[in-house]
């Protein structure tokens, strides 16, 4: 009997982030499997993760854990989770209304989140109050 995954993950390095894309459907029966296969394949070196979620066609309530659990998981290891989720894909309305958006920087293609990654660096580098007058 061939097990059916219902999401696939594919990663690709682009300067200080991991982009993973998400494929498919994120549900109960694959969320823990998909958030293991990305936390191990995240180097440590890495500043930031960015969950491509544009191929997602289906999220539910586990995904959405999913997502929260990453945060918490590279937070500790000193990295950081943003997300790509384009306003018309099918899982945008259910991270908006579960607040993700408030949580976790958002953006609507991989190059506006790395450009936000790059500017929240240049100004996470600098000292509290440093380029003030």
């Amino acid at each position: 009997m061939a097990s059916v995954t219902l999401a696939d993950v594919q990663f690709i390095e682009r300067g200080p982030a991991l982009v993973a894309r998400l494929t498919g459907e994120i549900d109960l029966s694959n969320s823990e499997a998909l958030g293991t296969a990305i936390t191990e394949t995240t180097p440590k070196h890495m500043e930031a993760v960015i969950l491509d979620l544009g191929g997602v066609d289906y999220l539910d309530s586990a995904g959405i854990r999913l997502i929260y659990r990453l945060r918490e998981q590279l937070r500790g290891r000193g990295q950081i989770l943003s997300l790509v989720i384009p306003a018309d894909s099918p899982a945008y309305d259910a991270l908006r209304f579960a607040g993700v958006d408030r949580h976790i920087d958002m953006a609507e293609t991989t190059e506006q989140a790395l450009s936000e990654l790059d500017r929240t660096s240049a100004f996470g580098a600098l000292d509290p109050g440093e380029g003030q007058l």
